[in-house]
């Protein structure tokens, strides 16, 4: 299979988008931790009608615009991380949720599930922003496990106009 690469300048860096020809497989942050992940040696660049959809996405979410409807997406990984990704995808824009809620959202629908172990998908979303992994936050209301770095989590949640108050950068943390 052949993946395809473009660019995007947006207020928090470059973004590094991968499509299959036909739906969004990754959008990365510079400096992202996991960068890439996934992506095969060969790829190619190319103009997309999923890269056009995307940039119309994002560029209405950093104008604070009505969004659009996602582009096709179909991030690769486990049962349970595709289980997880679906719950961000359920957080709605302007507000926050826990690791632990997470959690037990996926037990309540019968799946078997550790705050720590949602962490881990959450960490590894490969579509960053659209799939709104920044959304989720420690019980504490740290801001911490963004894989984009914390300061970016904290730049979309503003964005978003969540209510700060409560939420706290930590000062140490496997994110920052």
């Amino acid at each position: 299979m052949i993946t395809y690469l473009t660019t995007l300048p947006s207020p928090v860096g470059t973004l590094t988008l991968a499509a299959d020809g036909t739906a969004l497989t990754g959008l990365w942050l510079e400096g992202q931790k996991y960068f890439g992940a996934g992506l095969p040696d060969t790829v190619q660049e190319k103009d997309l009608s999923v890269f056009r959809e995307a940039e119309a996405w994002l560029k209405a979410y950093f104008a604070k615009a009505p969004l659009p409807a996602l582009p096709p997406l179909a991030p690769q990984g486990s049962s349970f991380r595709q289980a997880v990704w679906q719950l961000l995808l359920e957080i709605p824009y302007g507000t926050v949720t826990t690791y632990g809620a997470l959690a037990q959202k996926l037990r309540d629908r019968g799946i078997s599930a550790a705050a720590q172990a949602v962490g881990g998908a959450v960490g590894h979303n490969p579509i960053s922003i659209l799939i709104p992994c920044h959304r989720v936050v420690g019980s504490d209301g740290s801001l911490t496990g963004y894989a984009g770095g914390v300061a970016k989590k904290q730049f979309l949640l503003e964005l978003e106009g969540v209510d700060m108050a409560g939420l706290y950068v930590p000062t140490r943390g496997t994110a920052l």
